[in-house]
């Protein structure tokens, strides 16, 4: 009999109040409110711990730096993803809900465009995450990659639309009005 594998957790430390930067290989991965706090998993339970871990690792695999921020004033993915690019170093960025909705941002891009979107969370495992942090570090380093390949269901929204409307509502309970993105560390340990 095989012990049971411990699940990874992911802790955002607060590091200080997130700034633009100026490193040009860097992408910024940017979070919404209650992205791995409450919420530690998405729609799916994919754990938010694995989420970030395939992400970072796709970006690090491209030779790119990698640069986590939360943003605290919204739960508007276009609007999470369009901040990280502001902020970001090479204008890239990945915005992400607790969820697992995803989009991949270019700073100058108007906030409701991107690079790529990323809308059936149900459809998201590791292997797409890692793809994304793939494809955003080509885009930081001025390729054009292929879109990430993903699944379409048709049925995926009835399905999930009760679920995700509940966990819309408590992301927007978390909220903070007028609080300015935080540059976080991720800790990723096995509990």
């Amino acid at each position: 009999m095989t012990a049971p594998t411990a699940e990874r957790t992911l802790t955002l430390n607060e590091v200080g109040p997130a700034k633009r930067a100026s490193r040009p290989d860097e992408v910024v991965v940017a979070v919404s409110p209650a992205f791995a706090d409450p919420f530690t998993k998405t729609i799916v339970d994919v754990p938010h711990a694995e989420v970030i871990r395939q992400i970072l690792a796709g970006i690090e695999e491209q030779g790119v730096h990698a640069r986590m921020i939360k943003v605290w004033d919204t739960a508007d993915l276009a609007a999470v993803a369009h901040t990280g690019a502001r902020l970001s170093g090479s204008g890239i960025s990945i915005g992400l809900l607790s969820r697992g909705t995803a989009m991949i941002h270019q700073r100058d891009l108007p906030r409701l465009s991107n690079l790529e979107l990323f809308p059936q969370s149900p459809l998201l495992d590791a292997e797409v995450f890692r793809r994304i942090g793939s494809n955003a570090a080509q885009y930081a380093k001025g390729e054009s990659p292929a879109p990430v390949p993903t699944r379409n269901d048709q049925m995926a929204r009835p399905r999930w639309q009760a679920k995700a409307a509940l966990l819309h509502l408590k992301e927007f309970e978390c909220i903070v009005a007028g609080r300015k993105p935080v540059e976080v560390e991720p800790v990723i340990t096995r509990a």
